[in-house]
């Protein structure tokens, strides 16, 4: 991967990650909300599986 394709992926990830506080920002805020009602054990879970599951589609594209 050169510096572009990853300049390229980190706006797409920008992009996605702007999509629901733009088109439903109280549905993006009440989301937020109960993150914060979360244990960090359950956090780190879904940061996990979140990563695992980015890896498992950057596996699938190669």
């Amino acid at each position: 991967m050169t510096g572009s394709d990853w300049l390229a992926a980190i706006g797409l990830m920008l992009v996605f990650e702007g999509v629901l506080p733009f088109v439903a920002p109280a549905v993006w805020r009440e989301a937020f909300r109960r993150m914060l009602e979360l244990r960090d054990g359950q956090l780190r879970f879904i940061g996990a599986t979140s990563m695992l599951g980015g890896l498992f589609v950057l596996l699938m594209l190669n």
